[in-house]
């Protein structure tokens, strides 16, 4: 348990232990401290990508005309966010390097994509790759960031975990049917079918406070893509990125674009594994520190 948080975050967490350590019990009082600390966690959890996302929004509402593009503003405050979360000790030295895979891996699928027409960037930007403002990279990196984070801050364990190598498999080919789609038969069936063959015993254990919790991983896939469809939303309502379709006016992100995203939380949990490999949950004892690969 030494090693589940930063130094900042274990005096965080001291001092929340004490205060919480003193609230009433009973079922309701549990129940609501509970629910408490499972939001004040998640927005710990989702520190990057809130902070992203609360700059969009701002930079939507209101942008000062001072010579520099939004896009590149972007880029330059997501950088200074992520250098600022490793020096005051936000994030593990680890997790800033799985969080840079996330960045590459997501660049090169953005170069093709927009490249493909998939989506565009509508505003121009000096700091870039083609059509691709290197801001985009921190969108995949705030995915990175969270599902690092959280397998920590909630002491996530695992039951009946797949094996290793069979999720590198798939998420390998769910990242290559993401190209490979434009010019031949979508996999993307075929793929959900494997998920769910691999993962469907698969159960994550996860404490919050006082009290132990579990959840199928196809589900908790499943409500992180819809959290992240719902940003997809916020973030396409602010020009940071539109597909086609919103060219013309802003209108609700296709729900086709879900299961992009549950396709992608495979890929995201593989990553993670990198870091953070995936620990067994024991019933009535302590949990080993690690699986087998």
């Amino acid at each position: 348990m030494a090693n589940r948080f930063t130094s900042v975050e274990a005096a965080i967490d001291r001092g929340a232990h004490a205060v919480l350590a003193r609230t009433p019990r009973g079922p309701l009082a549990d129940g609501l401290i509970e629910f408490l600390v499972f939001g004040l966690k998640q927005a710990w959890a989702c520190l990057f990508g809130g902070l992203m996302l609360g700059m969009i929004l701002a930079t939507r509402l209101w942008w000062p005309e001072i010579g520099l593009h939004r896009y590149d503003f972007w880029f330059l405050t997501a950088l200074t966010i992520q250098l600022g979360m490793i020096v005051f000790r936000l994030e593990t030295l680890d997790e800033a390097r799985v969080i840079l895979i996330f960045h590459l891996v997501g660049t090169g699928m953005e170069l093709f994509k927009t490249a493909a027409g998939s989506w565009i960037y509508p505003e121009p930007a000096l700091i870039r790759i083609a059509g691709v403002p290197l801001f985009s990279g921190f969108m995949y990196a705030c995915v990175g960031s969270y599902m690092a984070r959280i397998q920590r801050i909630f002491d996530i364990r695992f039951t009946r975990y797949p094996p290793i190598w069979m999720t590198a498999v798939l998420a390998l080919a769910i990242y290559v049917n993401f190209f490979t789609h434009h010019y031949m038969f979508d996999f993307r069936w075929l793929l959900f079918a494997a998920i769910a063959l691999l993962y469907w015993r698969s159960w994550m254990h996860y404490r919050v406070f006082r009290f132990a919790h579990r959840m199928p991983m196809l589900l908790a896939f499943l409500l992180v893509a819809l959290f992240i469809w719902v940003a997809e939303n916020i973030g396409t309502w602010s020009r940071a990125w539109i597909y086609p379709e919103q060219a013309d006016g802003w209108s609700v992100v296709s729900w086709s674009k879900l299961g992009s995203w549950y396709l992608l939380m495979l890929i995201s949990v593989v990553l993670v594994t990198l870091v953070h490999p995936p620990r067994p949950h024991r019933e009535g004892g302590e949990p080993a520190q690690r699986t087998a690969p």
